[in-house]
């Protein structure tokens, strides 16, 4: 099959399955081209081909638009999101250093520059918050059944067109909706692995990983993970020939704490290197629209071709984290991941579903993405050249891509926790090392975040930090 046949069939695809409905304008030539890497000419001859279908139309000026009605599709747009009946039927200790940190950020007077949550400042919750005003107004009688897995068709197929947009395709039907990403890890976890298993995870990692695997029983064997290219391919092969793992959990695009981008072929080889021990992949894409770049990265999902990628991801790093809405797209298990989000939450509820889908559908995403790209590429850059100057000699950060986290490596011999302890104290907040590894690998490392708008009270309290380090050091 030619390129412009395959495309053409992608998008004929996704409108049958009511992804893009009649009078809906799908993205334009210059849009397809850039996110699905192919030609501008390429793209205009699957146009042209869906057009001579009767699939789309094109309107001077304006762009092409889906010209198929329901009635002409048949019954086949009637098909998304139908569920299928649910049948009946070395231990990790950071929770509790986490849970202090996260409680010290909470303080109101205290300067976050160790809150793993973007400046909320960014996010526009007002126009939300009017849309679900709005639907509750409209919707008086509510039931169980209109929250119940896999979630609100009308968001569903919102996140179905956004992975189109930049340039994946995916099943409508697949999609999970969850109570954020955490809860989308946490069922994916449980549907690959059980207690006393092991669960291979990159070093660093984002906490969230290991509390799930802390909170089933399960063991963590930490990977050395690149801070540019990520999870050392050759060190997890080796490990998957000598021990027996039940899944490995990675973030492949702007990992937490390090920031990087994998390359598409490392994605590509890593996926492979699974399927041939047939290991599932649960994957944290969390950070995905926070790119720094001109493209929109490709998932690992994007390269899964036995279904063995769960991929998870959400709304709250990048649109609100105020309605905790995530969503899971778990391949050959997804039926299990609906199984098992019925019998561990039921429902996810409904009305913030529907707001986050019609402020996607009419409130300019991606130009409150562009501006939020914008404002998070150029802090990174003061921050590090904030570091840089104030911090002491043998100081070293990540070059991040994306999200809005920085990694740091401070002098050997300085303890993260001391400092940790004494910028508290300063009123100032910092992400010790300790909290992204089950071992002392990162004793004098910290995580700072720059999501929030850069100010005097931020420049001032990232150089107290930096004296600070000086004061471990003595």
């Amino acid at each position: 099959m030619k390129l412009y046949e395959r495309l053409a069939n992608d998008i004929e695809r996704q409108v049958r399955r009511g992804v893009f409905r009649h009078g809906d304008r799908i993205p334009s030539v210059r849009q397809t081209s850039q996110h699905h890497k192919l030609s501008m000419t390429t793209v205009i001859h699957a146009y042209l081909l869906l057009e001579s279908k009767g699939i789309i139309e094109s309107r001077p000026q304006s762009g092409y638009f889906v010209r198929l009605t329901p009635a002409s599709a048949g019954n086949k747009t009637n098909e998304l999101l139908s569920s299928k009946p649910i049948a009946v039927s070395a231990q990790v200790d950071v929770s509790r250093l986490v849970l202090s940190t996260l409680r010290s950020i909470g303080t109101e007077s205290a300067v976050p520059l160790g809150s793993p949550y973007p400046d909320p400042k960014l996010f526009p919750l007002e126009r939300i918050n009017r849309y679900a005003y709005g639907i509750a107004r409209r919707k008086t009688q509510w039931g169980v059944a209109a929250e119940l897995p896999p979630g609100n068709p009308q968001l569903i197929r919102q996140i179905a067109r956004r992975y189109l947009e930049n340039g994946v395709t995916v099943d409508p039907n697949e999609i999970i909706v969850t109570l954020g990403a955490t809860e989308a890890i946490n069922l994916c976890l449980q549907a690959v692995a059980k207690p006393g298993d092991t669960v291979a995870v990159e070093s660093p990692t984002f906490y969230a990983m290991l509390h799930a695997i802390e909170r089933m029983g399960m063991r963590a064997i930490e990977v050395a993970t690149h801070p540019h290219e990520g999870i050392d391919i050759g060190a997890l092969s080796r490990l998957l020939d000598t021990r027996r793992i039940a899944a490995c959990m990675v973030m492949p695009n702007f990992q937490n704490p390090l920031g990087f981008q994998m390359a598409d072929e490392r994605k590509r080889e890593l996926v492979e290197l699974l399927e041939r021990h047939d290991v599932p992949a649960v994957e944290s894409d969390v950070y995905n629209e926070l790119y720094f770049g001109d493209a929109h990265p490709t998932p690992l999902k994007s390269y899964d071709t036995k279904g063995l990628v769960l991929h998870c991801a959400s709304f709250t790093k990048s649109l609100t984290s105020a309605y905790r809405i995530g969503w899971t797209i778990p391949g050959r298990y997804r039926d299990q991941v609906e199984k098992l989000k019925f019998l561990n939450t039921l429902t996810t509820p409904w009305v913030p579903q529907l707001a986050i889908a019609e402020y996607l559908e009419k409130d300019g995403y991606e130009h409150h993405l562009r501006r939020v790209r914008k404002a998070f590429a150029q802090q990174a850059d003061l921050m590090v050249a904030t570091v840089k100057r104030f911090f002491p000699e043998g100081t070293r950060t990540s070059r991040p891509t994306g999200g809005y986290v920085l990694w740091v490596e401070l002098p050997p011999d300085v303890d993260s926790m001391k400092l940790y302890q004494l910028a508290l104290e300063q009123g100032i907040t910092i992400g010790p090392g300790y909290m992204f590894s089950t071992t002392n690998s990162y004793r004098n490392f910290i995580r700072l975040n720059y999501s929030y708008t850069w100010s005097p009270e931020i420049e001032k309290a990232l150089i107290t930090v930096g004296k600070l380090v000086g004061v471990c050091m003595r």
